[in-house]
């Protein structure tokens, strides 16, 4: 892997705000680097304040929203909360209808079945809708290419409001109101937002619309913040600010099947807590059985209720673990026997795979094979499939090029899923390849390891830490700083830990003594740190708690040997 460091700060911006908030260049740098250039920028960033969120209603089409939403209380029109099945999809659904449980219980959550209606809206659902009397649909996390699908639903008497973030494509639904800030012709500030960020705008606009305090919304955040996190979008404007309040809520207040899927943590939560123990957790119930499942857990007050969904959940994720590395397995044994590095990207099938988990299994092949990445199984007549991209290559691009060999697709620049007639696959095979292979860069094949800054091994420390840790929350575009030390030498008392012995606890002299650093699966490095050679290092800062004391640790992400 190359070490790459992210950007070099202008040095004028720096020497400002180091002057103006009187902070190290260190911590200077660290804000240039992530776009603030002025005090107010920098105090913004560090104090998130709600005035900052944008007033809904420079949405597009959040006029129509609102008041088509008012007609069906004021009617007592039944209404069904529809929404993907993943951790965006499944709080989406959780938030809005919560929220509107609290003016009429005429509320249906709807979350298509994976494997019999698959993403988005589906005919199915809109049937159940019509079999229930349902007036209006509000679907989050999708909808924004559901042409055909909206116009049977107008055909059965059926409105619906649209709240996505995915790109549309050339022809937009003719919904009664359709929120989405990446419609070309919405001039609404922040276009970052995910599926549950624009149902809490939804809900936001709604509230004010009533007159009631800004209160009133804080439960709802602990939603958009798991939303936020798993989403993986961009950690500034309106996410981050949303994010900081998600997690107080969490802190404070959290709903219990949240708090339930958190466990008992000993500091208060964070974005990672959210990544690794929420979200695998509450997609795993739309991957191994129903996503309903979750919705439930979200929205139930009832903690015997939560204990008994929680363990169900847990069972799903067992099944889920299991089963991804089987087929993870099955895919690397396809490679090996194409010998896909010879080809620009890699597409894999098997027509019994679990549709539920090639996403991930498309993410784990990146990890062995580094280039762009579908996995497609069987499902009835069509294959359909998650495809993971490289760092800088658009996937979404790419696949909007090869089309003419694909029924339909959809996603983001790094991810996204697709639906082939069974005939198809050779021809988008080739096609996909090609694409790959004339537009992906030279740079963008080679796996690389980016940090913030070089950063002298004896200015590490807990003042250092502290206000580093002031930056969270951290995600895209706001990442935990990484920084590069080099010419570090062993202390004399590293060693390798773990059960296997495969993890390595450095210990790096300094002119402060002793730094003890941790690094998961690197017991390699062990017999060259302890030759006394010297090392490079890349590292973000950590606290570590042990029998009541805590101290400062590296977090290791790279070792190299000194060059």
């Amino acid at each position: 892997m190359r070490w790459e460091a992210i950007s070099e700060p202008e040095q004028s911006f720096v020497q400002q705000l180091q002057k103006e908030l009187g902070v190290s260049s260190i911590i200077a740098a660290l804000l240039v680097q992530r776009g603030m250039h002025t005090f107010g920028a920098a105090r913004a960033f560090f104090r998130p304040q709600w005035q900052d969120l944008h007033s809904p209603f420079l949405m597009r089409d959040m006029d129509k929203a609102v008041a088509r939403i008012h007609a069906a209380l004021e009617e007592d029109q039944a209404i069904m909360v529809y929404g993907d099945y993943d951790v965006d999809g499944t709080t989406s659904v959780a938030l809005m209808s919560s929220f509107l449980n609290e003016k009429t219980k005429k509320i249906t959550p709807y979350i298509p079945d994976r494997y019999t209606e698959g993403y988005g809206i589906s005919f199915k659902g809109i049937d159940v809708a019509v079999e229930k009397g349902i007036q209006l649909i509000i679907a989050l996390d999708c909808g924004i290419k559901a042409v055909d699908k909206v116009a049977y639903a107008k055909k059965k008497g059926i409105d619906f409001i649209i709240c996505d973030h995915h790109l549309p494509g050339e022809e937009l639904p003719q919904a009664t109101a359709l929120l989405d800030p990446k419609r070309s012709d919405c001039d609404y500030p922040f276009d970052e937002l995910c599926g549950c960020g624009i149902g809490f705008k939804l809900i936001q606009a709604l509230s004010e619309s009533w007159d009631e305090p800004e209160e009133k919304l804080f439960p709802y955040l602990d939603l958009v913040a798991t939303a936020i996190a798993a989403d993986i979008v961009p950690m500034e404007g309106e996410n981050r600010t949303l994010c900081f309040f998600g997690l107080a809520q969490l802190h404070q207040n959290p709903r219990p099947g949240i708090q339930s899927l958190l466990g008992s943590l000993k500091k208060p939560v964070n974005i990672t807590d959210l990544v690794f123990k929420v979200a695998p957790r509450i997609n795993a119930a739309g991957r191994m059985d129903h996503a309903l499942v979750a919705v439930d857990l979200l929205t139930s007050k009832d903690y015997n209720e939560v204990k008994k969904l929680v363990e169900a959940i847990e069972q799903f994720n067992t099944e889920r673990r299991a089963t991804d590395e089987r087929i993870t397995q099955e895919a690397l044994n396809q490679i090996k026997q194409r010998k896909e590095e010879d080809f620009p990207a890699t597409v894999v099938f098997a027509a019994d795979w679990h549709k539920g988990v090639v996403g991930i299994v498309a993410s784990r092949l990146i990890e062995n094979h580094y280039r762009p990445t579908v996995v497609l199984t069987q499902s009835g007549e069509n294959y359909v499939g998650s495809v993971r991209s490289v760092k800088g290559f658009n996937i979404y691009n790419a696949l909007d090029a090869c089309k003419a060999h694909m029924l339909q697709f959809g996603g983001h620049k790094y991810a996204a899923g697709l639906t082939l007639h069974k005939d198809q696959l050779t021809t988008f095979k080739a096609a996909f390849e090609k694409q790959v292979e004339t537009t992906i860069l030279p740079e963008q094949k080679t796996p690389v390891l980016l940090y913030d800054l070089v950063l002298p091994i004896e200015e590490v420390n807990h003042k250092l830490y502290r206000i580093v840790a002031q930056m969270a929350p951290f995600g895209p575009k706001n990442m935990r700083p990484v920084f590069c030390s080099t010419n570090c030498v062993d202390s004399g008392q590293s060693k390798v830990v773990g059960k296997d012995q495969s993890h390595l606890r450095l210990s790096v002299q300094t002119a402060n003594g002793p730094l003890v650093g941790i690094g998961f699966g690197m017991a390699n490095h062990f017999e060259h740190i302890k030759s006394g050679a010297a090392f490079d290092l890349l590292y973000t800062l950590d606290e570590n708690e042990w029998n009541g004391t805590i101290s400062l640790q590296l977090k290791l992400k790279a070792i190299r040997p000194k060059e």
